[in-house]
């Protein structure tokens, strides 16, 4: 049977390219130490890997929530701890008060009680980046608003904020609220009201209306003592959350990077076979090549 030249020619020019890309993958996977540089290398294992990086990317999303919601609940916290030091020295100046005392220490303690009411509106004011931390989803207004007299003395306050608590995902099946509760935020403002109260009362040296002042605010530090334990165990479970998410993900690299990563021994191995094979093709068809008319006549 009579076999063509250029057919000769045309198979050898493609081993030769075979064994060239061949020798080109077998190169780069010893020098990226990566077996999968095209999903055509590895069908199969470039579908689980797609897989896996997708996981890894809501993954990595679930760890910027996890971030999110930390800094929420420690704004939070800090400015409840904030409320409750004002709440404490309130009840102070309120038993001071209720003590045989003079007019001018009265008159004092007044005037602290309204630097401490100033404090705590700025407190309850208190922004995260662009975001009201104590206004529930209304994160873009104010939501203590300070009624004052015309002497610029606070003589009210309302919450113009909601009791709705932003939910934060923190997995597939597990999401937690950082800010503080809708009841908490209106104990905020009744504290402030309370502090309104026994100012007015030390002013004027109203014994009975200092008494129902404290009385009042020491019965709201129940509910803020447990705000602030919530608070807690709020960032306990963003810790434990944040923990498992990242031992999650420190596994799905070690998946990836078993799929994808090559054997170096092997490939080197290999990679010297290919370009022996390829070495040795070239010198092949460099003879064949050279091949004429002339020598068949021969």
């Amino acid at each position: 049977m009579r076999i063509a030249s250029n057919t000769i020619q045309d198979n050898i020019v493609r081993q030769i390219q075979q064994l060239g890309a061949q020798t080109s993958k077998l190169q780069s996977q010893v020098a990226t130490g990566q077996r999968i540089a095209q999903p055509e290398d590895d069908p199969a294992a470039a579908g689980r890997v797609l897989g896996q990086q997708s996981e890894l990317r809501r993954v990595d999303q679930f760890d910027r929530n996890a971030t999110r919601a930390m800094e929420i609940s420690q704004a939070s916290f800090a400015g409840l701890s904030d409320v409750k030091k004002i709440s404490d020295r309130a009840s102070e100046l309120a038993t001071l008060g209720r003590s045989p005392t003079s007019p001018a220490a009265l008159t004092a303690y007044s005037a602290e009680i309204n630097q401490l009411i100033e404090q705590l509106v700025q407190v309850g004011n208190t922004r995260l980046g662009n975001d009201y931390i104590y206004a529930g989803t209304a994160v873009d207004t104010p939501p203590f608003n300070a009624t004052r007299d015309v002497n610029g003395k606070v003589t009210a306050v309302a919450y113009a904020g909601n009791s709705t608590q932003a939910s934060i995902p923190l997995s597939e099946v597990a999401s937690v609220a950082p800010g503080t509760a809708g009841a908490t935020n209106l104990g905020v403002r009744d504290l402030l009201n309370q502090l309104v109260s026994l100012r007015d009362a030390l002013a004027t040296s109203d014994s009975a209306g200092i008494a129902t002042a404290q009385a009042s605010i020491i019965n709201g530090e129940d509910a803020l003592i447990s705000a602030i334990a919530e608070n807690g165990a709020v960032q306990s479970r963003i810790e434990i959350n944040r923990g498992q998410q990242q031992a999650r993900g420190d596994s799905l690299v070690s998946l990836v990077s078993g799929e994808t990563s090559a054997d170096l021994p092997d490939a080197i191995v290999r990679l010297n076979q290919a370009q022996t094979a390829y070495q040795a093709a070239l010198q092949s068809a460099a003879s064949i090549m050279r091949i004429s008319l002339l020598d068949y006549i021969k």
